[in-house]
């Protein structure tokens, strides 16, 4: 009698045992536990802590760079620097006059000496005498968004009536915050991909290598009948588990390392240069968004383990014919 493909298959899954026909217990054709797997597990791991740190990196300067965006974009600066023959108080008190005269200006704020002085003590240090050195001031512009201001109209008045006055509407500064975030992006999504290419590989020659390795059972089990999605599935579902180990491994790692540079950025929250990095780059503490991005990256990672598998076992079987 001919049975059919799947008929093989399935009769292949029954044995007679004591005159009972008794159901065959699937053995997995992949070793469960094996130098190699543990291997691969490392290298997965590896690779997602990479992707993760490389992605929530991105992330968090993509965010403190729009964060200077929002804030720089709402606000010009007026420097008055000390002239000879020129009282600086009586010209700083000129331009900000002028300011508040300015259409488009919602509000405008003189910085005193001392609060000029304080400014420069995240680069010089405090307890410096600052008396003699010839430090402008500032006026800060906070602008009206839903008035026009005409700037070049400012920006004259300031020239023609203020000794040693300069306006800065950091145009300048927004240029190149787009230009760093999308190279941040781009840098970041290349990273991205390469590592993505050197996991697919190390998942390819380590199913190669199984398969090597058990070349003779997966040849008698295609001939004999079985189905090649069954043969398949068995790779799928060991790589799957090596994957999602990894991923967690990698991904938790990951998760330590922003939790401890958090930390130990709130220690020097105090410190001069630990308030400047915190005002440029944030608290380095993941938010919501990157814990799932972590997690998401693990599970794509395992899931691209196990179908890479699959398809290289569905394609070596199909040459067999």
């Amino acid at each position: 009698m001919n049975f059919t493909k799947s008929e093989r298959h399935e009769k292949s899954r029954w044995e007679l045992t004591d005159g009972r026909l008794i159901r065959r217990q699937e053995v997995p054709l992949v070793p469960a536990a094996s130098i190699a797997g543990r291997a691969l597990v490392t290298v997965i791991a590896i690779m997602t802590f990479l992707a993760a740190i490389t992605a929530c990196t991105a992330m968090m300067i993509a965010d403190a760079a729009q964060g200077w965006n929002q804030a720089i974009a709402q606000e010009m600066t007026i420097q008055v620097r000390p002239m000879e023959g020129h009282d600086l108080e009586a010209e700083t008190a000129k331009a900000a006059d002028i300011a508040r005269g300015t259409p488009g200006i919602a509000e405008v704020q003189v910085y005193t000496k001392a609060q000029s002085e304080a400014l420069l003590q995240p680069w010089l240090g405090s307890g410096l005498d600052l008396a003699d050195l010839p430090i402008p001031r500032l006026i800060v512009l906070k602008l009206d968004r839903t008035k026009k201001i005409d700037i070049d109209a400012l920006r004259q008045a300031l020239a023609n009536q203020v000794a040693g006055a300069s306006l800065d509407d950091h145009r300048i500064w927004l240029q190149r915050l787009a230009l760093m975030a999308g190279t941040v992006v781009v840098v970041a999504v290349i990273i991205f991909l390469l590592v993505m290419i050197a996991m697919v590989l190390a998942v390819g020659f380590a199913t190669r290598g199984a398969m090597a390795g058990n070349r003779e059972i997966i040849e008698v089990l295609h001939f004999v009948g079985a189905a090649d999605s069954y043969i398949s599935r068995q790779f799928q579902r060991h790589f799957f588990s090596l994957g999602l180990r990894g991923g967690l491994l990698g991904g938790g790692v990951a998760v330590l390392i922003f939790l401890l540079s958090g930390a130990f950025s709130a220690f020097l929250r105090g410190t001069p240069g630990g308030t400047q990095a915190d005002i440029m780059f944030g608290s380095f503490e993941l938010t919501a968004k990157g814990y799932i991005a972590i997690i998401v990256i693990a599970g794509a990672i395992a899931v691209t383990t196990g179908i890479v598998s699959r398809f290289i076992v569905f394609r070596h079987l199909q040459k067999l014919g």
